[in-house]
């Protein structure tokens, strides 16, 4: 009985890790898909003029690598959705959405300074909840990484001498 206990509790363990890589594996990958989706975007949003956006992108060739992302973005979401947990889901379900919010700036489709720094502040809030959120399910101890505020403190205007 003692042993038939004891195997029953190391294949719970061991299904645990097991799933605990797989949704660290699809968080990861899901976050490195929208990130990119995000820098194509904001080198989008460099041609077009907006603040603090670095690199410019052709807008044509920017718009078929958002559309080839948005495909791989789409296919590794379907993965979070499996297995993620439904705060971390909603989490990046909101990112993704604030990473769209920039892209609609980056296609045209909005336009304004102000609006573009508050979309892209929006996607640094987006983010850093979902990581939060994500470690938590992952059961990773310590606090969340700094924050990703953007636009970054050395990207602000100078000060007047």
């Amino acid at each position: 009985m003692a042993t038939s206990i004891a195997e029953r509790s190391r294949w719970r363990r061991g299904r645990a890790e097991r799933w605990d890589a797989k949704r660290l594996d699809a968080y990861a990958s899901y976050a490195n898909i929208l990130k990119q989706q995000l820098s194509i975007a904001q080198r989008m949003g460099a041609t077009r003029g907006f603040p603090h956006a670095a690199d410019p992108l052709d807008f044509e060739l920017g718009m078929t690598q958002l559309a080839e992302n948005e495909v791989r973005r789409a296919a590794e979401w379907e993965s979070v959705l499996l297995i993620g947990d439904a705060e971390t889901i909603g989490a990046a379900r909101k990112w993704h959405e604030a990473v769209w919010n920039v892209e609609l700036y980056a296609r045209g489709l909005k336009d304004g300074h102000a609006g573009w720094t508050r979309a892209v502040q929006q996607v640094s809030r987006a983010r850093d909840a979902f990581y939060a959120l994500a470690r938590r399910d992952l059961d990773i101890a310590g606090p969340p990484p700094p924050s990703g505020n953007w636009p970054r403190a050395w990207q602000q205007e100078d000060e007047p001498v």
